[in-house]
């Protein structure tokens, strides 16, 4: 059994996006005439490729009042007064003419509802529009020829099958015998409303046409509604209602139930091409035949009556077009049995139903619902248009939502390049269309900016051409000979059988005038004698030329059947030579792609290498500027390491100087309390005596007693003389007390990183207070105080601190600002170290600075010793504890 072999559409080679030839998407606009003489227009037609909208009465476009007049150009502007044919020669036509030579293309009408877009797809009777138009030229072209019926048939994975003659003589009288309606014959007697749509004068045929190839149409019509595909095709509407049986043969539905029809999935052939699984394709054989089949299709759109279109379409309709084209084989006479030499092209005719504003339709229930997914699927569209400008413009590489919508995922493929894509924009000149008309205009301008790749040409077929002529020619010349010489076999038997009898001798005379004559009978005897002679050495002689012959014909046979084995041979080694070419070819193409992809690579690495060394360097020049840096702290730190040594070696003398002052003064005032105790025990002690001794008189009053008043009164005022250093306090300014901080206002504490802490025993503590490094917005609102913390050197060389503090006010504009009112400045000072050398009284006096106890000057030590009395143990002791004697140096 010989295996059927299938077409497919052909793949597109990917090219290189720099090799790749691109044309832009072709759109054309068409002015629908107004449907009355009196209604104001918004569109003018200014030349054949650019049209003006004016603004109408009550609407206006800008701010200050002024109405405002846009343009937008087109490929071709069609007028009112522009016929139906002319539009097909500019857009259809070239279309055609690609399908016709393997090329696929995309048509589709858009525009607001009741702009005109069936009219101009379909049109009516003497005004046929784009489709039966393409549909005319298409059969015109290929009439003659055509492929015989089930030839080449469709599959059900957007293929096709190829048979020979004789199983599709089968297939034709299997279908003729079955139960199922026949296909639609141009004889037939056409619907009235579709009869007469294209005039004989307006017909038109492509040039270039393969001859040496023969062709099938098959047509398709889907609708898109709700978002969901359904085949107009599949049934007819009285067969809407049957039973369906099931595999035991037991009805599962009665024959009163509807079955409503099953929407189509989209898929994905081989060839990445999308398709509508399980939709009815039909061959046809004439334009006739192909538009009464798109009719009957067209009965069961959904339309619908709205306030703006009587007959609204409610669906975006498709018309597929499917040309499959397979070469003659070398004798041309039949259709070659290879499916890698067919090609498959497609025309799809697209009706979009055109964006509506529910207001203005007054649409409702179900209509709400068909319209909102009609613009929904139109809004995607525009989309995929913006997504796809973007992408070629800006080098961009977004994904487009083709799958958002069905209508954009069935013809992503014309989109990537797999055929031309043209665009009829209708528009209503109607005042009340403005607004809509004016988004339709800037679709229609972005979609101008799309480029599609172009198409590359069909492979072609390896034989001559011109078999088929020659094949006809050579039939029409065998006929006219067999016709002239009326038989070859009757005439040639005639001639050779004349031929033999004119070379026999001739015979004598045969009349006999005496019964006694001896000479007739016997010279006819010898003369039959000499004719059976002469035939029997013919004989022999025919013998041995047909052995000749014979011979001749088998070495002949030999001859070819050894030229036969040696063709065979050859073509084993062309064979094997393709093969090995192949594999260079091959070889060669890994080779290329491998040499691109390494170039690639090197590509990649040298722009690494580039980026890693601008990385180096930039590091290089950070390395170098954090070792400035370094080093500048490190100098820093070592200068501040010496200013600080300093600094605590003069702070360690002081507080030890300070230190031992105070041990000095602490041991003098006990030495003052033990004095005045042993003084006391003393009197005492003379009184306890003296009134043991009666007999005694009373001693004369001492004239120091009434010093020791004196005495004891200014020792406490002495000895309190030195008290502890008073610590410095830094000066608050009395405008900003520090209980202003620490009230309810809550404060921003802005302190940076490179702030130094100082370790001073009075620091800045601000309560409720948001600490932060860097101000921000969002904490500035949530507060009303700000204070920044400042440090800087000062004139002698220590660090200050200043704290700079101002009020968060908001601005007009939302925002935050701060005011600056005051600044605090903490300042830090040491204490001058006093030099060993003992001061005068009169330098202690003048200096005033307190550093020396109340005992080093001379007039206190001589007015202490001049109160004690002769004879006391405790005039050294207090000598010895008050001041302790420094030798000399």
């Amino acid at each position: 059994m010989i295996r059927q072999a299938k077409g497919r559409t052909p793949r597109r080679p990917h090219k290189k996006p720099s090799s790749t030839q691109k044309d832009p998407v072709g759109v054309y606009c068409r002015v629908r005439p107004l449907g009355a003489e009196d209604e104001e227009c918004c569109i003018e037609v200014i030349s054949s490729s650019t049209i003006q909208l004016h603004a109408p009465e009550g609407f206006k476009t800008n701010r200050n009042g002024e109405y405002k007049e846009t343009q937008y150009s087109f490929k071709k502007v069609f007028g009112v007064s522009i016929s139906q044919m002319e539009l097909f020669e500019h857009v259809a036509k070239p279309l055609v003419d690609d399908l016709i030579h393997g090329k696929n293309g995309l048509l589709f009408t858009y525009g607001v509802t009741g702009s005109g877009k069936t009219f101009t797809m379909t049109g009516s009777p003497g005004q046929g529009g784009l489709l039966p138009r393409s549909l005319d030229m298409l059969f015109n072209s290929i009439g003659p020829y055509h492929a015989k019926r089930y030839v080449l048939k469709t599959d059900d994975k957007n293929g096709i099958e190829v048979q020979n003659e004789v199983d599709a003589l089968l297939e034709r009288q299997k279908r003729e015998n079955m139960s199922f309606p026949k296909p639609s014959s141009s004889r037939q007697k056409l619907d009235p409303e579709i009869a007469d749509m294209i005039k004989s004068e307006e017909a038109y045929q492509t040039d270039g046409l393969d001859e040496d190839s023969s062709y099938s149409v098959f047509v398709s019509y889907i609708e898109i509604y709700n978002n969901y595909i359904y085949d107009l095709l599949e049934e007819n509407q009285e067969d809407a209602i049957k039973p369906k049986w099931n595999g035991g043969g037991t009805p599962v539905r009665q024959n009163t139930e509807f079955i409503p029809p099953q929407s189509k999935l989209l898929r994905e052939d081989q060839n990445h091409n999308m398709y509508v699984a399980g939709c009815m394709e039909v061959e046809v054989k004439s334009a006739e035949e192909a538009f009464q089949v798109f009719w009957r299709g067209q009965k069961k759109r959904k339309v619908a009556n709205t306030r703006l279109n009587r007959e609204s379409s409610r669906s975006h309709s498709v018309l597929i077009v499917k040309l499959a084209q397979a070469p003659l084989d070398a004798d041309g006479d039949n259709i070659l049995q290879d499916k890698n030499q067919v090609t498959v092209s497609q025309l799809c005719l697209v009706d979009l139903a055109g964006s509506e504003r529910t207001g203005r339709t007054g649409a409702e229930g179900t209509r709400i619902r068909e319209a909102g997914n009609i613009n929904q699927s139109l809004l995607n569209l525009r989309t995929c248009i913006e997504i796809l400008r973007e992408n070629q413009m800006c080098g961009t590489n977004r994904m487009v939502p083709y799958r958002d919508s069905k209508v954009t995922h069935l013809f992503k493929n014309y989109f990537d390049g797999e055929g031309k894509v043209k665009m009829v924009v209708c528009v209503n000149p109607k005042a009340d269309e403005y607004e809509e008309t004016l988004l339709v205009m800037r679709f229609a301008e972005m979609t101008q900016e799309v480029e599609v790749a172009r198409p590359v040409d069909r492979p072609i077929c390896g034989f001559t051409p011109g078999r088929r002529q020659r094949n006809q020619a050579f039939k029409e010349e065998l006929s006219r000979k067999l016709d002239e010489r009326g038989g070859p076999i009757d005439r040639d038997m005639h001639s050779v059988i004349n031929h033999l009898v004119h070379s026999l001798p001739s015979l004598p005379s045969c009349e006999l005038t005496d019964p006694h004559d001896d000479l007739t009978l016997p010279r006819l005897i010898e003369a039959l004698q000499n004719r059976h002679r002469i035939r029997q050495l013919m004989m022999d002689e025919y013998n041995n030329a047909a052995n000749r012959m014979k011979s001749m014909l088998q070495e002949v046979e030999s001859i070819q059947i050894s030229k036969d084995d040696l063709i065979h041979e050859q073509n084993g080694k062309l064979v094997d030579k393709d093969k090995i070419i192949q594999n260079n070819k091959a070889e060669i193409e890994r080779l290329e792609k491998k040499t691109r992809m390494q170039d690639h690579k090197i590509d990649i690495l040298q722009k690494t290498t580039k980026i890693y060394e601008d990385d180096k360097r930039s590091m290089k020049y950070e390395l170098e500027t954090r070792d400035q840096r370094l080093q500048r702290e490190q100098t820093d730190k070592r200068r501040m390491e010496q200013r600080m040594h300093g600094v605590v070696t003069d702070t360690q003398h002081k507080w030890e100087k300070e230190c031992d002052r105070r041990v000095n003064a602490m041991q003098l005032d006990m030495q003052n309390k033990l004095w005045v105790k042993d003084e006391k025990l003393k009197q005492l002690k003379a009184i306890v005596t003296e009134s043991k001794t009666p007999g005694r008189p009373d001693p004369p009053p001492r004239q120091t007693q009434p010093q020791r008043p004196f005495r004891e009164d200014r020792l406490p005022a002495k000895r309190s003389a030195s008290p502890s250093p008073v610590p410095t306090v830094t000066p608050v300014r009395p405008l900003h007390r520090r209980s202003r901080s620490a009230g309810g206002e809550k404060w921003v504490d802005h302190k940076p990183l490179s702030s130094l802490d100082l370790g001073t025993v009075l620091q800045p503590v601000i309560p409720n207070a948001i600490q932060v490094s860097t101000p921000s917005e969002k904490a500035l609102s949530k507060c009303d105080r700000y204070v920044l913390t400042h440090q800087e050197v000062a004139s002698d060389g220590e660090i200050q601190t200043k704290l700079i503090k101002g009020e968060v006010m908001k601005t007009r504009g939302g925002g935050q600002a701060v005011q600056f009112t005051d600044i605090e400045t903490l300042k830090q000072e040491l204490t001058t170290v006093p030099r060993r050398k003992r001061k005068s009284s009169e330098g202690a006096s003048a200096s005033g600075d307190g550093t020396d106890g109340a005992w080093t000057d001379v007039e206190t030590r001589c007015s202490v010793a001049v109160e004690m009395r002769a004879g006391s143990n405790m005039g050294p002791g207090f000598e010895h504890h008050g001041i302790t004697k420094r030798r000399k140096p």
